[in-house]
């Protein structure tokens, strides 16, 4: 008598049983282990891609077009919920214990801030801020903020600054300075609790560069175009090369002196300029004194506020690489997905663990042991950027990650789950508005 076979199957997990009617024989076959419920095919699936920072659903996708099968989103949030996202809670507690206790027996701790917002304006669900220490280019910390937890998107950077720095002073560790923008709530909030500020010169220098190109496609100022480069190399080399606010303020101020062909200051800390002394043979190159361009220029450059902020702008480090770590989060967490508060902020630990294994690679050579730099970019219109090619990225943390999951969590993950619970999830959004019924909706 033939014996009776039962496929079962779950996701990417099949069972066959088969059973002997007339002894009562029974055996079953598994194509992976089953711990609990769970199938280990099927979570290990998961936390690769969670790991990796890819979508599920775009996964689903390459799936289908494969005739493979594969478990439901359902499955694979469940997964989320139970194994993954706890241990990447656990191990970015743990790594950061580890960087906040070495920063606070450093007394040069130099910090840069920035926030990056999910969506553009005022349709900002969450705000990330990011702390970062540049001497080594580590995220130290990243603060997540729903924005109906303040008044609004622009306070969403303050509160996330708040947060950082009590939770380093709490570590033991003390800035001797802070590197952001020129955000007035920042300037202010620093200056209450008087920690050292400096200005990046980057974020300076694109507002400034706009309203010099906005100049010179105006009447009478299309010699400004001729030296919009030179302007904002200058505002970059008085900023690095100075000692004191006082020489950035007289080296930044000089730049109205040298494009009018005058090259001697009344400034003691610059009296002169540093090229050396030629005489013009081209006087349509320089800009004329009263004319309509320099004017304009003059308005721009060393206005009040302008003059204030050069005083304050970072001498050497600036927060070029927390702009780069925004840029490396859309890879883990893209601004047209819709992630949960718990899920937005693992993305940003995956993201940041990212950053801080590969923060420091080696750089590619030739045979001859020469560095190979990258193509000219697109972005400089002609002009270059030389940068060399660095080594391939590391993925270290996803095996670590892994190894976690399914060493520990999976075994017992109330320990693991305790943590997740102890972080302060804000309501909804939706939860603040009354919700009508569906027939009312559908009337």
């Amino acid at each position: 008598m033939a014996c009776k076979v039962r496929p079962r199957r779950r996701g990417t997990f099949i069972a066959i049983d088969q059973l002997c009617p007339h002894c009562g024989y029974f055996r079953q076959w598994r194509s992976q282990p089953v711990i609990g419920s769970t199938p280990m095919g099927n979570l290990q699936l998961s936390a690769a891609i969670y790991f990796s920072g890819a979508s599920f659903l775009k996964m689903q996708k390459v799936f289908r077009a494969m005739y493979l099968k594969m478990h439901t989103y359902d499955a694979f949030r469940r997964h989320a919920r139970t194994y993954l996202e706890p241990a990447i809670i656990h191990k970015w507690n743990e790594d950061q214990n580890m960087q906040l206790h070495d920063l606070s027996k450093n007394k040069n701790v130099i910090l840069g801030g920035d926030m990056r917002a999910d969506l553009p304006g005022h349709s900002a669900k969450y705000g990330s801020y990011t702390m970062m220490d540049l001497q080594t280019n580590n995220i130290i910390d990243i603060q997540l903020v729903q924005s109906n937890k303040v008044w609004g998107r622009y306070d969403m950077e303050k509160e996330g600054l708040r947060r950082s720095l009590d939770l380093l002073e709490k570590s033991g560790v003390k800035p001797n300075c802070i590197i952001t923008d020129r955000h007035p709530q920042i300037q202010r909030f620093l200056k209450d609790r008087k920690i050292n500020h400096h200005y990046d010169v980057w974020h300076m220098e694109k507002t400034l560069s706009k309203k010099v190109k906005k100049i010179s496609r105006e009447k009478d100022c299309s010699l400004v175009k001729k030296w919009h480069k030179s302007i904002i190399n200058h505002l970059y080399w008085s900023a690095t090369s100075s000692d004191s606010g006082a020489e950035k303020l007289a080296k930044w101020t000089s730049i109205i002196n040298h494009i009018q062909d005058i090259h001697t200051h009344s400034e003691p800390a610059f009296p002169r300029c540093q090229h050396e002394q030629r005489v013009s043979k081209d006087h349509s190159k320089w800009l004329q004194p009263g004319s309509t361009a320099l004017n304009k220029l003059q308005k721009v450059l060393i206005n009040k506020r302008v003059l204030s902020d050069v005083e304050n702008l970072s001498p050497h480090y600036q927060t070029s690489t927390v702009e780069s770590f925004h840029k490396a989060i859309l890879d883990f967490a893209p601004k047209n997905a819709v992630s949960p508060f718990i899920g937005m902020l693992c993305r940003l630990y995956l993201a940041a663990m990212h950053l801080n294994e590969n923060s420091v690679r080696p750089y590619v050579t030739t045979s001859e042991g020469k560095l190979v730099y990258k193509p000219f970019p697109k972005a400089k219109k002609g002009g270059h950027a030389i940068n060399p090619v660095k080594t391939e990225p590391t993925f270290c943390y996803a095996i670590n990650l892994m190894d976690s999951v399914f060493k520990e969590v999976v075994h017992d993950p109330l320990p693991y789950l305790d943590a997740i619970q102890q972080i302060p999830v804000p309501q909804d959004l939706s939860a603040q508005h009354d919700r009508s019924s569906m027939e009312k909706a559908v009337a």
